[in-house]
């Protein structure tokens, strides 16, 4: 659910191996962007960052 690819990421200039899940919700929390979205619950899955195609397939099956 983090997301490495976003830009608010890139201006931290961290190396994303050396993160821990705890560093990562800590950022997370400090800033929202990092989070993948959307984020969609359907059942009991969650879905971060899948787009309308795929989300739009997990719907029909």
């Amino acid at each position: 659910m983090f997301n490495f690819r976003s830009p608010s990421f890139k201006k931290l200039s961290l190396d994303p191996e050396s993160l821990q899940d705890k560093d990562m919700v800590e950022r997370m929390l400090q800033e929202p962007r990092l989070i993948r979205r959307p984020v969609v619950k359907i059942g009991r899955k969650v879905y971060f960052g899948a787009s309308a195609d795929v989300l739009a397939d997990i719907l029909k099956s």
